[in-house]
């Protein structure tokens, strides 16, 4: 019997600093995230400049946490994963430089990670093996697209988002209706109380059999219909806003907001899912822990004959388990990264 092989994964694309030990890219040996959610709550958003300062206050005593969890000394680890793209350069350079570290002292291979494709990889960790092919969407505060997907480091993009992202445009609308951040949890939570039919928002499902995405539509929306006409916003004329809203009528808004979304998800991934032929359906990022996307998505799976791979919840935000569970799959097939690794801010379509 052959012993397992143990990846240290690194995460530091956006306001999480994150990292875990996987065995054989599913066994979730630990998984230790520090949040950066309070210090960027009151600017409604991740700032930059103060993530990056955050991720290089916390990355020591994470990664020191995530092998005492493990139970593993740095001498067990057989390979060291990073998230080198897409996110914020200033936090990737700081999970980087961690990660060529590592690996050096430990003389390990070193593994270059995307992290919008761990996303996809995300539903494997701690269950079975995603059957291939599979339509995989991942939606995210920075990201939401759809990729075919023909196994865990095969991955060819459909579509994507040509403005606002999901999980962005949940943010913009929370901070519309004053129901603070981030904006995901808490439309969330405020829709189940709402009436999803109470406010007809458009669906912006692009032209012919388009797979990309936009949302900014929506947003603009929601905008006017909680301040009035467009002219007052421009002017930026006093109104009421979500002040003079019920909160009946808050919870109407979000869930009609939540509900437009969630259509154009659905019928997109339909759309991606009918055109590949696709065996399972994935969902990924930190909006796939949305009540509502996980229910439409689960009775479209049923209606197209798909298996259907949710990540757990533990696994939708942002997370260095799977970023580890990825690595090792780049581990068996070769692909390994040299020291002179460097980070991407964006990754061309």
């Amino acid at each position: 019997m052959t012993s397992p092989v143990h990846v240290l994964g690194i995460e530091t694309s956006c306001d999480e600093t994150a990292a875990a030990v996987v065995a054989d890219g599913r066994g979730v040996l630990s998984s230790v995230i520090a949040s950066q959610v309070e210090l960027h709550a009151r600017f409604g958003g991740v700032v930059p400049e103060i993530a990056s300062r955050a991720h290089i206050e916390a990355i020591n005593n994470v990664v020191e946490q995530a092998l005492a969890d493990s139970g593993l000394a740095g001498g067990d680890i057989d390979a060291v994963a990073v998230t080198h793209e897409p996110g914020l350069i200033g936090s990737l350079l700081v999970g980087l430089m961690a990660a060529k570290t590592l690996a050096w002292v430990w003389d390990v291979p070193l593994l270059a990670v995307n992290h919008v494709y761990a996303h996809a990889y995300s539903p494997a960790l701690e269950a079975e093996p995603i059957e291939y092919p599979a339509a995989a969407l991942i939606c995210s505060g920075g990201h939401t697209a759809l990729y075919r997907c023909e196994g865990p480091t095969q991955l060819e993009l459909l579509g994507t988002t040509i403005d606002d992202a999901a999980g962005e445009a949940f943010d913009k609308v929370a901070n519309i209706l004053d129901l603070g951040y981030p904006g995901g949890p808490v439309i969330d939570r405020v829709a189940r109380g709402g009436n999803p039919a109470a406010v007809r928002f458009p669906r912006s499902l692009l032209a012919g059999q388009s797979l990309d995405f936009s949302f900014s539509g929506l947003k603009t929306a929601v905008l006017y219909h909680v301040h009035g006409t467009p002219g007052a916003v421009r002017s930026k004329k006093t109104t009421p806003g979500a002040a003079g809203l019920s909160t009946i009528r808050v919870a109407d808004v979000a869930a009609s907001f939540q509900a437009a979304v969630v259509d154009v998800l659905r019928a997109k991934l339909r759309r991606a899912a009918k055109q590949m032929g696709a065996r399972s359906l994935i969902l990924g990022g930190g909006v796939s822990a949305n009540s509502a996307l996980r229910a439409a998505v689960t009775e479209l799976a049923g209606q197209c004959g798909c298996a259907l791979r949710l990540p757990e919840l533990r696994f939708c935000v942002d997370n260095a388990a799977m970023v580890a569970g990825l690595g090792y799959h780049y581990r068996r097939a070769g692909q390994v990264a040299g020291l002179d690794l460097e980070a991407r801010a964006t990754v061309r379509r």
